[in-house]
């Protein structure tokens, strides 16, 4: 292909852009067009260069990567968006192709598998998921989903609320705060409230910064 193919890097830490663009500029065949730092920018920057390629990170302060996915392929449904985590939690990766992006790439593979990757995206191939991704969605399919009310309670345990606080700020009762937590632990496999949190992080239901997803 005598076109470079011309790419978007979308991340908050400056350091790993550079990396990612330093591995871009060793390819001949792509060019950076631009980059940005959370979401908002994202789609700025997407509309003014209309890339190839968007290379996308997804926690990002102001707009998260879903959000900015969303916003890119209502404006572009051609958008080909390969996302780029340090996370495998299956529900945020289940988001994220519910979204509509072309890959997902763990950050860990990115020397050996992004350029590879770029390549067959912009070929309109499909890639699959990386195995560790795949095996966790595919560990909790079956399980019930959380309802947004249960993830709205494990997000206020998770910021340390107790079930009186959680209670008064979701407008219910404690006794239904607790119904709901014991549902989610249910449905989470959970043994204690601490177990849900833990399990919520790690499946990426609910993150650090309390955003739900």
């Amino acid at each position: 292909m005598n076109t470079p193919i011309r790419i978007l890097v979308v991340d908050d830490h400056p350091l790993l852009r550079e990396g990612l663009i330093a591995l871009l500029e060793s390819s001949a065949d792509m060019l950076l067009v631009g980059e940005a730092g959370d979401g908002l920018d994202a789609v700025a920057r997407y509309l003014e260069h209309r890339p190839d390629i968007v290379l996308m990170d997804l926690q990002m302060p102001r707009m998260d990567g879903i959000e900015a996915i969303t916003r890119i392929r209502a404006a572009d449904p051609g958008a080909r968006i390969i996302v780029l985590t340090t996370y495998s939690g299956d529900a945020r990766a289940v988001k994220a192709l519910q979204a509509g992006v072309s890959a997902y790439l763990l950050k860990d593979t990115l020397r050996h598998d992004l350029l590879s990757t770029i390549r067959l995206v912009r070929e309109g191939k499909r890639v699959p998921l990386p195995v560790e991704v795949a095996a966790n969605i595919a560990a909790h399919i079956t399980h019930d989903a959380l309802s947004l009310r249960e993830i709205e309670v494990v997000t206020l345990v998770a910021a340390g609320l107790s079930n009186k606080r959680i209670g008064e700020r979701l407008a219910i009762s404690e006794q239904t705060v607790k119904a709901h937590m014991k549902n989610a632990m249910a449905k989470l496999g959970a043994s204690d409230r601490t177990h849900a949190v833990t399990l919520s992080l790690q499946r990426g239901i609910i993150n650090l910064d309390g955003d739900q997803h």
